[in-house]
Protein backbone atom coordinates (compact mmCIF):
# COMPACT_ATOMS: atom_id res chain seq x y z
CA UNK A 1 0.00 0.00 0.00
CA UNK A 2 1.40 3.44 -0.91
CA UNK A 3 1.66 5.60 2.03
CA UNK A 4 0.08 8.65 1.81
CA UNK A 5 2.15 11.87 1.60
CA UNK A 6 0.96 14.97 3.97
CA UNK A 7 2.53 18.46 3.86
CA UNK A 8 2.45 19.88 6.50
CA UNK A 9 2.76 23.91 6.30
CA UNK A 10 4.08 25.73 9.22
CA UNK A 11 3.81 29.79 8.62
CA UNK A 12 3.40 32.91 9.92
CA UNK A 13 3.70 36.58 7.78
CA UNK A 14 7.27 36.59 7.03
CA UNK A 15 8.81 32.91 7.21
CA UNK A 16 7.82 29.39 6.03
CA UNK A 17 8.70 25.85 6.46
CA UNK A 18 7.14 22.62 4.68
CA UNK A 19 7.54 19.68 5.82
CA UNK A 20 6.53 15.99 4.87
CA UNK A 21 5.29 12.93 6.60
CA UNK A 22 4.68 9.62 4.91
CA UNK A 23 2.30 7.86 7.61
CA UNK A 24 2.44 7.36 11.02
CA UNK A 25 5.95 6.68 12.83
CA UNK A 26 7.45 8.37 10.16
CA UNK A 27 8.42 11.52 11.81
CA UNK A 28 8.95 14.97 9.53
CA UNK A 29 11.22 15.49 6.74
CA UNK A 30 11.37 18.81 4.83
CA UNK A 31 9.54 18.91 1.79
CA UNK A 32 11.15 21.62 -0.12
CA UNK A 33 14.59 21.93 -0.28
CA UNK A 34 15.50 25.81 2.06
CA UNK A 35 12.97 27.92 4.19
CA UNK A 36 11.11 30.71 2.70
CA UNK A 37 11.05 34.38 4.33
CA UNK A 38 10.19 37.67 3.15
CA UNK A 39 12.10 41.10 4.26
CA UNK A 40 9.29 42.60 6.84
CA UNK A 41 10.46 45.54 8.15
CA UNK A 42 8.10 47.31 10.55
CA UNK A 43 5.76 50.19 9.59
CA UNK A 44 7.02 52.61 11.36
CA UNK A 45 10.39 52.01 8.79
CA UNK A 46 8.16 51.57 5.97
CA UNK A 47 6.16 55.04 6.17
CA UNK A 48 9.19 57.17 7.91
CA UNK A 49 7.62 59.70 6.45
CA UNK A 50 4.85 62.11 8.16
CA UNK A 51 1.33 62.51 6.73
CA UNK A 52 0.02 65.31 4.87
CA UNK A 53 -2.11 67.66 6.52
CA UNK A 54 -4.98 69.84 5.19
CA UNK A 55 -5.49 73.33 5.88
CA UNK A 56 -9.88 73.41 5.73
CA UNK A 57 -9.77 77.17 6.48
CA UNK A 58 -9.09 78.60 10.10
CA UNK A 59 -9.90 75.53 12.09
CA UNK A 60 -6.89 72.93 12.88
CA UNK A 61 -4.94 70.83 10.76
CA UNK A 62 -5.60 67.43 10.07
CA UNK A 63 -3.51 64.28 9.59
CA UNK A 64 -4.01 61.93 7.20
CA UNK A 65 -3.98 58.35 7.93
CA UNK A 66 -2.39 56.11 5.30
CA UNK A 67 -4.41 54.66 2.63
CA UNK A 68 -2.40 50.91 3.47
CA UNK A 69 -0.84 49.46 5.95
CA UNK A 70 2.71 48.21 4.58
CA UNK A 71 2.97 45.60 6.76
CA UNK A 72 -0.22 43.84 6.61
CA UNK A 73 0.06 44.29 3.23
CA UNK A 74 3.62 42.23 2.80
CA UNK A 75 2.11 39.74 5.06
CA UNK A 76 -0.95 38.76 2.69
CA UNK A 77 1.39 39.24 -0.02
CA UNK A 78 3.70 36.26 1.16
CA UNK A 79 0.58 34.44 2.41
CA UNK A 80 -0.17 34.50 -1.39
CA UNK A 81 2.99 33.57 -2.29
CA UNK A 82 3.07 30.78 -0.38
CA UNK A 83 -0.41 29.71 -1.85
CA UNK A 84 0.81 29.37 -5.12
CA UNK A 85 3.74 27.45 -4.00
CA UNK A 86 1.05 24.90 -2.45
CA UNK A 87 -0.95 25.38 -5.00
CA UNK A 88 1.67 24.29 -7.67
CA UNK A 89 2.48 21.23 -5.65
CA UNK A 90 -1.06 20.10 -5.41
CA UNK A 91 -1.07 20.33 -9.21
CA UNK A 92 1.87 17.81 -9.93
CA UNK A 93 0.14 15.72 -7.16
CA UNK A 94 3.41 16.44 -5.05
CA UNK A 95 1.03 15.59 -1.57
CA UNK A 96 -2.31 13.67 -1.28
CA UNK A 97 -3.09 15.43 2.14
CA UNK A 98 -1.99 18.95 3.63
CA UNK A 99 -1.90 20.31 7.47
CA UNK A 100 -1.49 24.05 7.27
CA UNK A 101 0.28 25.97 10.78
CA UNK A 102 -0.36 29.88 11.51
CA UNK A 103 -1.20 32.22 13.27
CA UNK A 104 -5.51 33.30 12.67
CA UNK A 105 -4.77 35.92 10.54
CA UNK A 106 -1.88 34.80 7.96
CA UNK A 107 -4.06 31.53 7.92
CA UNK A 108 -6.87 33.46 7.06
CA UNK A 109 -5.07 34.99 3.99
CA UNK A 110 -3.83 32.07 2.49
CA UNK A 111 -6.71 30.16 2.88
CA UNK A 112 -8.11 32.68 0.55
CA UNK A 113 -5.65 32.28 -1.77
CA UNK A 114 -5.57 28.17 -2.33
CA UNK A 115 -7.00 26.98 -5.29
CA UNK A 116 -10.57 24.99 -4.70
CA UNK A 117 -8.52 21.80 -5.58
CA UNK A 118 -5.93 22.70 -2.79
CA UNK A 119 -8.38 23.40 -0.25
CA UNK A 120 -10.05 19.99 -1.00
CA UNK A 121 -6.86 18.34 0.47
CA UNK A 122 -6.55 20.37 3.32
CA UNK A 123 -7.08 18.03 6.55
CA UNK A 124 -6.30 20.19 9.27
CA UNK A 125 -5.59 23.70 10.40
CA UNK A 126 -3.82 24.78 13.48
CA UNK A 127 -4.04 28.30 14.24
CA UNK A 128 -0.43 28.60 16.30
CA UNK A 129 2.63 30.20 15.03
CA UNK A 130 5.49 27.21 15.25
CA UNK A 131 7.71 28.99 12.93
CA UNK A 132 10.58 29.80 15.83
CA UNK A 133 10.45 25.95 16.88
CA UNK A 134 13.18 23.69 16.22
CA UNK A 135 12.19 20.81 13.67
CA UNK A 136 12.94 18.50 16.06
CA UNK A 137 10.57 19.48 18.80
CA UNK A 138 7.93 19.78 15.90
CA UNK A 139 6.95 16.00 15.51
CA UNK A 140 5.94 16.22 19.92
CA UNK A 141 4.20 19.36 19.67
CA UNK A 142 2.08 18.43 16.46
CA UNK A 143 1.06 15.83 18.02
CA UNK A 144 0.00 17.58 20.99
CA UNK A 145 -2.66 19.51 18.86
CA UNK A 146 -3.97 15.37 17.59
CA UNK A 147 -2.03 14.87 14.42
CA UNK A 148 -0.40 11.49 14.06
CA UNK A 149 2.82 11.57 12.37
Amino acid sequence: MKATRTWILIADGARARVFLNEGPGKGLKSALIGNFATDLPPTREVMADRPGTSVPGAGPRHGYAPRVDWHQYEKRRFAADMAGVLNAAAKRNAYERLVLVAPPEPLGALRAKLDPATRQRVVREIGKDLTSMAEHDLPARLEGDGLVL
